[in-house]
């Protein structure tokens, strides 16, 4: 709902790889980037690993952006199914924190924080005390980190002394908590995955002192498909089997390096097939003086919020509107001026907006594919899980469970210390071999 049928970066503008229409289908093959496209790793003086790190496991936390959690029955990915089979996986899949969209799960990912705590409610929002925007394809808003709150996994890491690295990762071109990770790149989504792969695998070749112990990598192709085509398309299949195949690759390499890596897949979402046409808000009420970005809504004072919800309540099957002290407190969506008031949550995979575009206004038909929703009323949004390595279990399954778990689970790994988060160790407790 709240992701717009993305033209850059983070979803659609990432689906950078060709179609080959083959004798028995489709396949995909990545589209070589012009070299200047490729931009170089920025290094961040923070220091070696301290003396106590340099033992401690490694993990890469790779980000398949769009792999809804039965993709790899659905489609066939053996080498994720393997990584399921020598460890640890959510079959049922994982639970999205809503909105179900890119930047708040991946920052949610890496803080164990709820969207309105780490306070990326949306990939586009509104701040109000800030009177600022935030969008995920405004580069200065992205690389400023006094938009961010919490602390990701790559400071946390620098902050006790362990080198970290991300290619590629919502919020890791920003100085967050005070810190960066050693190695990191702004984000080019040209890059090939290849290209991505082996700079992972140089992280890791370097000396104990310099190499990092926590990775992030990042591929988009599934959701650019999911978009694009749909959930239930052979080019989303063709999508599935390309980046299990990359992943495929990665695996490979990680096993040639002989070192302690233990390997989380994960998703930031699912995706579902659009259902009719957009609903528009301001059919039902009076926005002329909100602010709006996409289906979120900023009233000017509480009188028009209460007049617009009166005008809003009741008025579609399409959705539910709250005022935002009282939606639903399992979303966690209830607190932060910047989800705006009143709040309109979707009751099934409909594209809804605030407005009307203006005559003359270009107006671009609903993604074919979608995601955002609220993953209790839609468990097409849960996402997929995998872990495997020295610390992982073999032949462990989970039932789903939130993905703000998943940062305690590697601070635990990696011996870090996981401070006040929304997130809880015992959850996962069960896929760790003890020490």
């Amino acid at each position: 709902m709240r992701k717009a049928h993305c033209s850059r970066i983070w979803s659609r503008g990432a689906f950078f790889v060709a179609l080959l229409v083959l004798s028995g289908g489709h396949a995909f093959a990545q589209t070589p980037a012009p070299v200047a496209a490729r931009g170089p790793v920025i290094e961040v003086a923070n220091g070696p690993n301290a003396p106590s790190q340099r033992a401690k496991p490694y993990v890469v936390l790779v980000s398949l952006d769009g792999f809804r959690y039965d993709y790899v029955k659905k489609y066939s990915a053996p080498n994720i199914a393997a990584m399921a089979a020598r460890g640890a996986s959510a079959p049922d899949g994982m639970i999205p924190s809503y909105p179900s969209v890119t930047f708040p799960n991946h920052l949610t990912l890496i803080t164990g924080l709820y969207p309105e705590h780490h306070g990326i409610v949306a990939n586009i929002f509104y701040d109000p005390a800030r009177q600022q925007r935030y969008a995920y394809s405004d580069s200065a808003a992205v690389q400023d980190g006094s938009w961010y709150s919490g602390v990701p996994l790559w400071s946390l890491a620098e902050q006790n002394g362990m080198r970290s690295a991300c290619y590629f990762w919502p919020g890791s071109e920003a100085e967050i908590a005070g810190k960066r990770p050693s190695y990191y790149l702004k984000f080019d989504p040209l890059v090939p995955n290849d290209q991505r792969i082996e700079q992972v695998l140089a992280w890791l070749r370097l000396p104990a002192e310099q190499r990092p112990h926590f990775i992030t990598l990042y591929m988009a192709e599934v959701d650019g498909a999911g978009h694009e085509y749909g959930p239930d398309s052979p080019e989303t299949a063709a999508a599935v089997k390309f980046v299990d195949a990359e992943l495929g690759k990665l695996i490979a390499g990680l096993d040639a390096l002989h070192l302690p890596v233990d390997l989380i897949v994960v998703a930031d979402h699912g995706m579902e097939t659009t259902r009719g046409k957009w609903t528009d808000l301001d059919q039902f009420a009076d926005l002329a003086h909100f602010k709006t970005e996409g289906p979120l809504m900023y009233a000017p004072s509480e009188a028009e919020a209460a007049k617009a919800f009166q005008s809003l309540k009741g008025a579609s099957d399409k959705f539910t509107v709250y005022r935002r002290a009282d939606v639903p407190a399992e979303l966690h969506y209830n607190s932060n001026a910047r989800e705006g008031d009143p709040v309109v949550i979707a009751t099934g995979p409909y594209p809804i907006r605030a407005h009307t575009p203006a005559p003359g206004e270009t107006d671009r038909a609903p993604a074919v594919g979608q995601h955002g929703y609220d993953p209790r009323l839609l468990p097409t949004m849960k996402a997929l899980f995998v872990a495997t390595g020295p610390d992982i279990r073999a032949g462990v399954t989970v039932a789903p469970f939130e993905n703000v778990n998943v940062y305690p689970l590697i601070a635990k790994i990696l011996g870090l210390p996981a401070g006040q988060i929304d997130g809880d160790a015992n959850v996962l407790q069960i896929i760790l071999k003890s020490r």
